[in-house]
């Protein structure tokens, strides 16, 4: 079986300990840069692999022009259902985009 998601992208503001962890059980590899408190956490952002991190602009572009143009607001309660809204607009963004 296939995973949907392989490796997961962020910045330092995505360090944390709970979502390293649960990437590890998931068998999804964390590529987040640490927030540099000692010198292994600078160790460890100087071993990410920089081309595969610099795509991670590719996602926040994308965010940005989604924000801009259909509005950032989520509306719904649920999880589930904000994630539809999420998926709704990027839909919509990649039709808009082809045409």
């Amino acid at each position: 079986a296939s995973k949907f998601i392989e490796i997961l992208l962020g910045d330092k503001g995505y360090d944390d300990q709970e979502l390293r962890k649960l990437c590890h059980e998931l068998n999804v590899r964390p590529m987040i840069k640490h927030r540099e408190f000692t010198p292994l956490h600078r160790a460890w952002n100087a071993r990410l692999d920089e081309d595969l991190y610099g795509q991670r602009n590719q996602n926040e572009t994308v965010n940005s022009t989604i924000g801009r143009k259909y509005d950032s607001s989520v509306f719904s309660r649920k999880w589930y259902k904000q994630f539809r809204e999420i998926i709704a607009k990027c839909i919509v963004r990649n039709l808009d985009r082809a045409m």
